[in-house]
């Protein structure tokens, strides 16, 4: 077998554990967008300690997009919207189209390249090329750098996103580079092979076939939907108690759905009364926390380290909101429910779920225990009615100015979205350059705010992004999520014991030792005298 020949299974191989067809959920996610205050994607700004070995960064994404279809496809649409937008292979493939350099103005404080990744992320990304965008930065102050990366949401989700990150990411700073990839003929068989799937903007070889295959994805959807009931009626005869367990089901999923779709009259009224204008405008904050510290919060409380997230977001939501001269009893929250069983760089595989988070007066440990029990149950609902996953196929053949106003109306109720993913928990190095950090940048898409979390070596990187509009004071909403989180693991350190205990106890101690020692010398003796 000759290289070539190699390149091919290897590419049709790669393609292969990726559906040609975007999933429901992502075709919503592509769908909305033509709203732009709905946008979906996903950004973060990497921190380094360097600027980046250019032509060694250039090398290692050549090699990363060379095993990574999704960074090569573009999008083209479903055939009359029948079946879901479809991938290939982009012919004009340009790496320069996604990969650009600039300098920061002196003097290069961190303020400046916050804003600088606020602005990137105003510019939409070109809809008719591969979804992603790296921008490298440099002029930072103290002689660092920074790597800007952008990547639409329908490419992947958080977790998908942090595995494609490691095509640019070494566990050494003096890694060798990849070998270099012949990545202009591997695109080259991809569009081949894509030649023929294109006509009537699908993937079928003539607008007569294209109408086939995307009627047969249709009627595929819902011959499984009918499956699914068909089987379940086979049950019922021999277990009648599942008639009434399904329906409560069917209409908790119905009550779930509609609730998404249209927001009750206390749900508009309900939330901060602070925060409820919506712009396109965006403001980013940067926090970090140890991630020792959260656990140990988290452990005080009976809950997981996302519930002391949650929850000293909502102790800031609070705190500055009494700082106002408003009292709020909650706020309206939502955090992502990973449904991913796999280990691909890329895809979709979440559920968004809405939750109230207590907001008014209590301790710290009280509103934390709250949440533990109030995310619970959110997730149990979310898990037995499947959230908005169950109702993106229906939603996808809605006409798309429906679903952008609904959707926009559904975020607009939402005071701060939220996401906590799981990095690395040891150093990481890009071309050259130690990571210092990275702040995520998750969509706000017409809620006040994103607040997404990402651990990297024992630290937990906050990144909130802010509509400013909505949140009108961002930096003391930064300042009140870190005076929270300072008193939160302040409360679960134990408190020293007194001097006089301690000292007691180190007496107590002294004398059982002595004792001790003096019991088995007793024994010694006895053992001697024994032998004599």
């Amino acid at each position: 077998m000759n290289r070539r020949q190699e390149t091919t299974m290897a590419r049709r191989e790669r393609e292969s554990e990726l559906s040609p067809r975007m999933s429901e959920h992502e075709a919503l996610m592509w769908n909305i967008e033509k709203d732009p205050w709905l946008n979906p994607s996903g950004a973060s700004v990497i921190l380094l300690d360097k600027p980046l070995d250019t032509e060694r960064f250039r090398r290692q994404i050549r090699a990363g997009i060379a095993k990574t279809p999704r960074l090569y496809q573009r999008v083209v649409p479903g055939f009359a919207r029948l079946s879901t937008p479809a991938w290939v292979a982009d012919a004009e493939f340009d790496l320069d189209a996604h990969i650009r350099e600039i300098v920061l103005p002196a003097p290069g404080t961190q303020r400046q390249l916050l804003d600088l990744a606020a602005r990137l992320y105003a510019e939409p990304l070109d809809r008719t090329r591969p979804l992603w965008r790296f921008v490298m930065i440099n002029g930072l102050e103290g002689g660092g750098s920074a790597l800007y990366t952008m990547i639409h949401h329908s490419v992947s989700d958080g977790i998908g996103q942090l595995r494609i990150s490691e095509i640019y990411q070494q566990l050494t700073r003096d890694e060798d580079a990849p070998p270099p990839v012949d990545l202009d003929g591997i695109i080259a068989e991809a569009v081949a092979a894509d030649l023929g799937k294109e006509s009537g903007g699908d993937l079928a070889e003539s607008p007569l076939s294209a109408l086939r295959d995307s009627t047969s994805h249709l009627v595929r959807r819902q011959i499984g939907i009918g499956r699914r009931i068909a089987g379940e009626l086979a049950l019922w005869p021999a277990d009648p108690s599942r008639i009434s367990n399904r329906v409560d089901t069917l209409l908790e999923t119905v009550s779930s759905a509609v609730a998404q779709l249209r927001p009750s009259d206390e749900e508009r009224a309900s939330g901060s009364p602070l925060w409820k204008h919506r712009s396109r405008h965006r403001h980013l904050e940067w926090v970090r926390v140890p991630v020792a510290d959260l656990k140990a919060a988290a452990a005080v409380a009976g809950g997981t380290v996302n519930d002391a997230f949650m929850a000293g977001l909502a102790e800031a939501a609070s705190r500055y909101h009494l700082d106002r001269g408003v009292e709020i009893d909650h706020v309206n929250s939502s955090f992502v429910l990973s449904t991913r069983h796999d280990s691909k760089a890329g895809g979709n595989a979440f559920t968004p779920v809405p939750v109230k988070l207590p907001a008014g007066p209590m301790s710290i440990q009280e509103r934390m225990s709250t949440i533990t029990e109030t995310l619970a149950e959110a997730k149990q609902t979310a898990s037995r009615t499947g959230g908005m996953t169950a109702i993106s196929g229906v939603a996808n053949l809605l006409p798309i100015s429906t679903v952008t106003q609904t959707a926009r109306a559904a975020a607009s109720r939402i005071d701060f979205s939220t996401s906590n993913l799981r990095g690395a928990p040891f150093e990481v190095y890009c071309s050259g350059a130690k990571v210092l950090a990275t702040i995520p940048m998750g969509p706000v898409a017409g809620t006040g705010a994103n607040i997404t979390a990402l651990s990297l070596d024992g630290q937990l990187d906050i990144g909130i992004f802010i509509d400013p509009a909505a949140i009108t004071e961002p930096e003391a909403f930064r300042t009140a999520i870190e005076a929270s989180f300072a008193d939160m693991f302040a409360a679960a350190v134990p408190a020293p014991r007194p001097r006089k205990q301690r000292a007691a106890k180190k007496t107590a101690t002294k004398k059982r030792a002595a004792k001790k020692a003096a019991t088995k010398k007793t024994a010694a003796k006895k053992r001697a005298a024994t032998k004599k």
